[in-house]
């Protein structure tokens, strides 16, 4: 998987110094030369290998769970600890929902037994077929969709009433285009609900928090196919399978500005599985957003 990212890195019509394939990957080689379609296909893969090793990410909401969402109790997750506040929603029955890189069976199986209308997009295939298992056996209906987060070009503008985006665009090596494709998507007056990473933990060296220990050591932005050592790159997708970006927070937040979007909420959390990451036990490691489109209903 990794092997054939690389390839495309090297051998991209027109990029710098093209590599042959014998010649090992450049660190300095900018991400940004390989497309970014090309980018997502990689962490695409990675999610589909993540379901099947039953990352909790993946893991799909049981029966029992369902069942509340349809008597009304349920609550949902942007980021790994904290709910997202139930005024954050608004009435979600009969809305049109966009679940946006929100696959695995979590998500969009409580708002459709709430009773919303839900879309889910994702790029993982066995991501999606955690929702569609999950529909099948409690009876409910779910639009599945396989795409990229940045590429909403199968919706019509003015599409839905609340968009719910969980902390996944750390995956995206840009985001601004998610931002704008949003904003298209959403009604006026309608709401974007969003979970990104503190840009500030893409600083700390991953195999030193490994052993218990913080060390500063990437400049920011940072990407990990780009500022990386190949055989640390390595060991990172043989155990990951994803690769991830950093994103400031100018264009997390100052991105869904620019985007038209006003800003109405937002709140701090951390790592799943507290207290065993040594970044959560001195930062927020995640924020959540809340964000309005404005104009006319």
């Amino acid at each position: 998987m990794l092997g054939q990212a690389l390839e495309v890195a090297r051998l991209l019509p027109g990029s710098e110094g093209a590599e042959s394939a014998s010649e090992p990957f450049s660190r300095h080689r900018m991400v940004y030369a390989m497309p970014m379609d090309e980018v997502m296909k990689l962490n695409q893969r990675g999610w589909d290998l993540r379901v099947e090793e039953g990352d909790v990410w993946t893991r799909p909401v049981t029966s029992e769970q369902v069942a509340r969402a349809r008597s009304g109790d349920w609550s949902l997750l942007l980021t790994p600890n904290r709910p997202v506040p139930r005024e954050w929603f608004g009435e979600v029955a009969g809305r049109d929902i966009l679940c946006l890189a929100s696959g695995g069976g979590q998500q969009a199986p409580i708002l459709a037994a709430a009773g919303a209308r839900v879309t889910v997009l994702d790029a993982s295939a066995l991501q999606l077929g955690q929702d569609e298992m999950v529909a099948k056996r409690d009876g409910l209906r779910i639009n599945l969709v396989q795409g990229f987060m940045h590429d909403l070009s199968m919706f019509d503008d003015m599409s839905f009433d609340l968009i719910f985006h969980p902390a996944s665009n750390c995956f995206a090596p840009r985001i601004e285009p998610v931002w704008q494709e949003c904003f298209r998507v959403l009604r006026p007056r309608k709401a974007l609900l969003s979970g990104f990473m503190n840009p500030d933990v893409y600083v700390f060296d991953n195999e030193a928090q490994e052993r218990g220990e913080l060390v500063v050591r990437h400049p920011l932005p940072h990407a990990e196919v780009r500022d990386l050592p190949s055989d640390e790159l390595e060991r990172l997708v043989a155990r990951d399978h994803v690769v991830e970006f950093s994103h400031s927070l100018e264009e997390q937040i100052g991105g869904q500005l620019r985007a038209g979007f006003l800003l109405t909420g937002l709140y701090e959390d951390r790592d799943h599985g507290l207290p065993t990451t040594e970044r959560s036990k001195y930062m927020p490691t995640l924020f959540a957003t809340r964000a309005l489109k404005p104009g006319q209903s």
